[in-house]
């Protein structure tokens, strides 16, 4: 009977409408809800069709591909539009609007702009995939890269999302990019604009911030901060968003583990930023930033004396 009693006392403070105000959706009957799962299954669809033969289990030859190729789109379609309109449902304002019908128009023909746009992500992710194995001396094969390399699964969602973005679908670019960041730790905001032949090495800690501008045949590595400094604040004291806060990376730069790199600066081209290094300032082209090292260095026997 007192855990009846205490049962019924939480129930009614959760119920409180004051303590979820802030954190509560108001979800009317048959508006869908964006779904992880379905998301998920979107990726990897979208990573079937941009690598033929790599994931699913379809035995893909040349004389079936496009009849499978057609089987995928079409599913890809179906799913997609549903979550686009899940979307548009979550952020749309009105109300007193049914959103389904309101959105539904609108959410097919973005999932077919996003599908016409698979052939340039594909592009795209070639001279990527190119490029991680060039660099890295450890690849063995691009098969090896495209399915083990946390790198290049980083930057396939990031390349997902930020062409939806660019087709101003709410909230599902994020979802696709922080999917990313739970799988690879590699944090990548699907604003960011990120050039050709992009190199992520190892990966892991790495944040690429909203509007950082990286060009092409840029390389980084672990625990890579692309960040931004203090905010400015408005008259009511709110961080101000939407302005540039942070790096821009010209093309040929090479950052190496653990640099951070903070506010609206430039990385010239052909730049090297050494490890560990903290950057908060324009860099010339072709400069080298690195630690400074100490003049004297005094060794121990290894004993502490």
């Amino acid at each position: 009977m007192e855990f009846d009693t205490r049962l019924s006392q939480t129930i009614e403070c959760l119920s409180d409408p004051s303590t979820y105000d802030v954190v509560c959706h108001e979800h009317r009957l048959g508006e869908p809800l964006p779904s992880i799962i379905k998301l998920q299954k979107v990726i990897d669809m979208v990573r079937e069709i941009l690598f033929p033969g790599y994931f699913g289990s379809t035995s893909l030859r040349p004389n079936t591909t496009r009849h499978y190729m057609g089987v995928y789109v079409d599913e890809l379609y179906e799913l997609l539009s549903q979550e686009i309109l899940a979307g548009m449902c979550f952020e749309c304002q009105d109300g007193n609007a049914d959103k389904v019908k309101k959105h539904t128009a609108k959410a097919k023909e973005i999932a077919v702009s996003f599908i016409e746009y698979l052939p340039e992500i594909r592009r795209k992710l070639v001279a990527d995939v190119n490029s991680i194995f060039l660099n890295d001396p450890a690849a063995r094969n691009l098969g090896e890269v495209i399915f083990c390399y946390p790198g290049i699964r980083a930057i396939t969602n990031y390349r997902m999302a930020h062409k939806l973005l660019e087709l101003e679908v709410p909230l599902i670019p994020r979802f696709i990019s922080e999917m990313a960041h739970s799988e690879t730790g590699i944090d990548i905001h699907p604003r960011a604009q990120i050039g050709e032949s992009f190199t992520i090495d190892h990966g892991t800690g790495v944040v690429i911030g909203s509007t950082s501008i990286i060009g092409n045949n840029v390389k980084i590595y672990q625990g890579v901060t692309l960040g931004a400094k203090s905010f400015p604040l408005d008259e009511d004291g709110n961080p101000i968003k939407g302005i540039p806060r942070h790096p821009i990376v010209e093309d040929d730069v090479v950052i190496y583990s653990g640099a951070t790199i903070l506010g609206r600066i430039t990385i010239g081209k052909g730049s090297v930023i050494g490890g560990n290094v903290w950057v908060t300032q324009n860099i010339p082209p072709y400069s080298k930033i690195i630690q400074s090292r100490p003049k004297e260095l005094t060794f121990t026997d290894g004993l502490g004396i």
